[in-house]
């Protein structure tokens, strides 16, 4: 296991428990315990757990890790969703993209399909997006035309918010928004941690043709503070086969075309 999958997985012990000791860790990951507390010096250096007399408490990241910690978690999953959401994308559409490590799955699915990387005249593809990773994915591996709409970073996503964005998405018309999400309920419909992912977000919804909710099957029924569409604004859920039965009806049940990846 390197640094970084030591990390992620050290932060998933703490939003688990709120407190774990070195020694606990330790035998949990199955390393040294001098590992472990290099590894928690170095998180607490980020402020992103609090040192403790051997071990470490949670320090507020709980439901909002920065997505450099996420990427490991459900990555098979995410994966096949990437791949199925792409196959939705025809030659020629613009394409709203927001950010998140589905959505980075959904976008490196896209900048290796050979139909979607043509200059030809009418069947270049268009992503518009708020976040500084996804452009990046396209730009460095694809000839798409990427728009990438302004507004204010948020380190823990390279997503940006803000009115500034705003205007920009208000001013153009998405074929469909492929938009990754941190929960989403067949009643309550989809939602995210942060307002302002959620505001820009919902700009998307707004100005897209087709809404596709891209979230592996811990995200179905669950809850996010601040709502980006209700679930009558979506068309299709895609998710993985980890989805149950119960909640794959519910969705279909709210009218939502549901894809098991």
């Amino acid at each position: 296991m390197d640094r970084y999958a030591r990390w992620n997985a050290l932060l998933e012990l703490l939003t688990e428990s709120g407190r774990v000791t070195v020694e606990d860790a330790a035998e949990r990951l199955d390393v040294s315990q001098a590992t472990i507390r290099r590894d928690f010096d170095q998180l607490a250096q980020q402020q992103m757990i609090t040192r403790t007399r051997g071990g470490a408490v949670a320090n507020g990241v709980s439901y909002d890790l920065p997505l450099r910690y996420k990427t490991a978690k459900h990555s098979a999953e995410k994966q096949r969703i990437g791949a199925a959401a792409a196959a939705l994308v025809s030659p020629g559409t613009v394409v709203g993209l927001n950010g998140g490590t589905t959505s980075t799955e959904v976008a490196r699915a896209l900048a290796v399909r050979p139909d979607l990387n043509t200059s030809a005249e009418g069947a270049q593809l268009t992503v518009v997006t708020n976040a500084l990773n996804i452009a990046n994915e396209l730009l460095v591996r694809s000839r798409m035309k990427v728009v990438v709409a302004g507004g204010v970073v948020r380190p823990k996503s390279f997503e940006l918010v803000g009115p500034l964005g705003g205007a920009l998405l208000r001013e153009v018309t998405l074929d469909i928004a492929l938009l990754g999400v941190d929960a989403i309920d067949p009643q309550l419909g989809a939602a995210a941690h942060h307002e302002g992912e959620a505001a820009m977000n919902n700009l998307m919804v707004a100005r897209a043709k087709r809404v596709v909710i891209i979230a592996d099957s811990s995200k179905l029924g669950g809850h996010a503070f601040a709502r980006i569409c209700p679930v009558e604004r979506v068309e299709t859920l895609v998710t993985d086969s980890g989805a149950t039965p119960a909640v794959v009806a519910a969705f279909r049940e709210a009218g939502v075309h549901v894809i098991t990846a």
